[in-house]
């Protein structure tokens, strides 16, 4: 069986996603550097965008609904690799499932370039992390963050970071 070619994100669903990812990548990137978890109700947020805003641009944009559909089928895929990564102890269990909401957004795409993307946001997260921690004022006006003070890394960061510039990416004159 071969797989269909798919679609991916539209520029006029990209401009239609855009300010929810980057409210709901906001707020995984806060919660995750601030109490190094990712709250359950933001992958239910970015799955209820996914739901209605991607049914909206299937029918507003351009947006394929075979892609639309499929990226309900990628999510499926990453929620069953998450949990299995999460039982391995390689991912946390908040990781897991945030990559799982975002999962639908990348449908069509070049996996190559979606690797790319998401080391290069890992990399520059992790540099950007480690550096702002040692900045006194930084650790001064978010004494309670404990990102700051853990070995482990909030991946929430990186992985808010992969889906906004992806989404960004795709809109032509972006950058």
């Amino acid at each position: 069986m071969e797989l269909p070619t798919l679609a991916p994100l539209t520029s006029g669903a990209a401009i239609a996603f855009l300010p929810f990812a980057l409210f709901i990548g906001g707020w995984v990137a806060w919660s995750d550097m601030k109490l190094m978890k990712i709250p359950n109700k933001t992958m239910i947020a970015l799955l209820a965008v996914w739901l209605v805003v991607g049914l909206a641009a299937v029918f507003l944009t351009g947006f394929a609904l075979q892609s639309w559909a499929w990226g309900w089928v990628l999510a499926a895929i990453t929620l069953v690799i998450g949990f299995l990564a999460n039982a391995l102890r390689l991912v946390g269990g908040g990781d897991a499932k945030f990559a799982t909401a975002m999962a639908p957004f990348f449908v069509g795409a070049d996996w190559r370039y979606v690797f790319i993307l998401a080391a290069s946001c890992l990399i520059g997260a992790f540099i950007v992390h480690r550096i702002i921690r040692r900045i006194g004022f930084v650790r001064r006006a978010t004494p309670d963050w404990i990102s700051w003070t853990s070995r482990d890394f909030p991946m929430g960061l990186a992985l808010a970071g992969t889906l906004i510039f992806h989404i960004l990416l795709t809109i032509p004159g972006a950058f």
